[in-house]
C-alpha cells in the first residue's frame, strides 16, 4: 500500500482501515455464504465497524451481523469461529446448552479457536516505536 509522503497519520489510518473493512468484507461474504447452506440461516446484513469490547454481534430479529474491524488482522478460522457462532445466535439466543450443542455441530473446534483467538489482546490502543 503507498501513501504520499505528506500524508497525515490520521489520513494514513483511515486508508488503512478502508483496506482492511474491504479485505474483511470479502472474507466474510465467503464464509457466510458457505455456513447459510451448512446451517440453513439466513443472514440479511452484515456489516463491519470498530467496537472497543467484541469480536461481532448478532440482532435475531433483524438478521444482521456486525464484526469487529479488528478481525481483519486476524487468521481467517478465527474469523470463520466468529462468523459461526454469530449464526447461531439466530437458531438460539443464549449461551445455554443447546446454543454449544449447535457450535459443536458447525464447528468442531470453535472452542480451540475461541480460546487462541481470546488470548490475545481485541486490539492495540496505542502502539510505540
Amino acid at each position: 500500500m503507498y501513501v504520499r509522503p505528506d500524508t497525515s497519520r490520521e489520513k494514513r489510518q483511515v486508508i488503512l482501515d478502508n483496506w482492511y473493512r474491504y479485505e474483511l468484507k470479502r472474507i466474510v461474504s465467503a464464509l457466510i455464504t458457505k455456513h447459510e447452506l451448512l446451517m440453513k440461516v439466513k443472514v440479511n446484513k452484515f456489516g463491519v465497524r470498530k467496537m472497543k469490547t467484541k469480536w461481532g454481534v448478532c440482532n435475531r430479529k433483524t438478521g444482521i451481523i456486525w464484526l469487529n474491524l479488528e478481525l481483519a488482522k486476524k487468521f481467517r478460522e478465527h474469523i470463520e469461529y466468529i462468523i459461526v457462532h454469530e449464526m447461531t445466535h439466530l437458531i438460539e439466543r443464549r449461551h445455554n446448552e443447546l446454543f454449544i450443542a449447535y457450535m459443536d455441530k458447525f464447528l468442531q473446534k470453535w472452542r480451540f479457536l475461541k480460546e487462541e483467538l481470546n488470548r490475545g489482546a481485541l486490539r492495540m490502543e496505542k502502539w510505540e516505536y
